[in-house]
């Protein structure tokens, strides 16, 4: 059941001093600006208005998810911390004698609200921006990053080490649901982690010999998770099988279900395997992951990191410094063909104002004849996209001028934006998995970063 907000007050309070009553300067303009029946409204279509258990105050929620990701807690620590802070109860509009919402359930609301909730929940707060006249959407600087999945560096051996463990995992406990319990299998996990130690002392050796025993030993992990998937491809026929004889089983639909999957993912990776011994070094749409099978590799050539694991991220910034658009994507999309909807999904956040940007810049990226003719059929001035390649005369002479140079130099601060939002709101790495899981996490800091932003332009 729905609950929006939670007025009762609590005797206690009345019994506090002034002091304790005070918010922080931040958290008190931010309580004040949550309260606003727009941020209400995602909400409303999660939960019934009159059947079930009540909800947590979605008032109590927001706020509650504004500090996780302001100050990047744990479910169990923001929940700590709220608990023993008189300044972040009043917040988060907890009374001092009432409970603080169980950490799982917190977790459980995120997660029913999915990125869907959460991405109105961000249309709504740029929507009272540019109604308040703090977001302007003037100019716009536009970039990509990667958001890094929460999985380890990614090899062949210790994926395919992973599959066995997990597909006998499955097995046994398919098993224990009295399915398949006399169709014989044999894990064979113990036998496939022996072989990556080996592979780990293997590789502390240099030179074309170790590289030789990496690809043996990759070979016989290969040969392992092999049969292994024969065997669980048995047991999940004959698993499937009893599930026709009982239907209602849930469970052991969802575990034949999940063997079904794990065995379609052991298959991918025993065909990179195959791929990468053959000398196939470079496989598009690799798989990196078992546990977060949408995860991708991106190469954004930078020297540190040649390689990373995760999402694309591309944002778009005002002149204020917040975020007007934010787009997750999955692998490495061309930049380019991702600016020109960008900027009219910030057109529309401004039909307030009625006007498009008058400035749009972007890296060698987004640079292109079709970007610079489709942003001055919407109406945009000045277009600041730098191009690849040489350049011609005439080009040379516009990316000279002083009006260039300003909106080239200016575009450079998005990078430091970018780093802020790595560091202070938990953009570096998503802590939920799969597409959905990471437009989530990645909305939710966007949000708490578009608030934080507000108190310090509204000052």
């Amino acid at each position: 059941m729905l609950r929006e907000s939670d007025p009762q007050p609590s005797l206690w309070e009345a019994l506090l001093p002034a002091e304790l009553k005070r918010l922080p300067a931040e958290l008190e303009a931010i309580d004040a600006y949550l309260d606003d029946q727009r941020f209400i409204a995602p909400f409303r279509a999660l939960f019934d208005r009159r059947l079930g258990r009540p909800s947590v105050p979605v008032d109590t929620l927001l706020r509650l998810l504004y500090l996780k990701h302001r100050y990047q807690l744990g479910y169990e620590s923001l929940c700590r911390e709220v608990s023993d802070s008189i300044g972040w109860r009043r917040f988060c509009r907890i009374g001092l004698d009432r409970p603080v919402p169980h950490p799982t359930t917190l977790v459980k609301l995120v997660g029913r609200a999915g990125p869907e909730v959460i991405d109105r929940l961000n249309a709504a707060l740029l929507d009272k921006l540019a109604a308040d006249r703090l977001l302007r959407g003037r100019k716009l600087r536009v970039d990509t990053t990667v958001v890094e999945a929460d999985i380890d560096y990614p090899t062949d051996a210790d994926l395919l080490e992973q599959a066995v463990r997990k597909l006998g995992g499955l097995v046994r406990r398919i098993k224990a649901r009295g399915a398949a319990a006399r169709t014989p299998f044999r894990d064979r996990g113990r036998a496939a982690g022996r072989r990556l130690r080996q592979l780990a002392y293997s590789l502390r050796r240099r030179g074309g010999q170790a590289m030789a025993e990496v690809d043996r030993l990759t070979g016989q992990v290969a040969g392992i998770a092999r049969q292994t998937l024969r065997q669980a491809e048995v047991v999940g026929r004959n698993a499937r099988r009893v599930l026709g004889r009982r239907p209602g089983d849930g469970r052991l639909g969802r575990l034949v279900g999940e063997l079904q999957g794990t065995i379609g993912q052991t298959e991918r990776l025993l065909w990179q395997t195959q791929q990468r011994l053959g000398g196939n070094r470079v496989i598009a749409d690799r798989l990196v992951s078992l546990s977060d099978p949408d995860a991708r590799p991106i190469r954004k050539g930078k020297p540190q990191h040649p390689t990373q694991f995760g999402y694309t991220l591309l944002l778009a910034e005002d002149e204020r410094g917040f975020v007007a658009c934010h787009q997750l994507q999955q692998g490495n999309p061309p930049d380019a063909a991702q600016l020109v909807p960008a900027v009219q999904r910030v057109m529309q956040v401004m039909q307030v104002t009625g006007h498009p940007p008058a400035c749009v810049v972007g890296d060698r990226g987004f640079g292109s004849v079709a970007n610079d003719r489709a942003l001055a059929e919407l109406g945009v001035v000045r277009i600041g996209l730098q191009r690849n390649g040489t350049p011609g005369k005439d080009r040379r002479a516009l990316e000279r001028t002083r009006a260039f140079r300003r909106m080239r130099n200016w575009r450079v601060g998005i990078e430091a934006r970018i780093s802020h939002l790595k560091r202070s709101f938990g953009l570096r790495r998503t802590r939920l998995r799969r597409l959905a899981g990471a437009q989530t996490w990645v909305g939710l800091g966007v949000f708490a970063y578009n608030l934080q932003r507000m108190t310090v332009i509204a000052r």
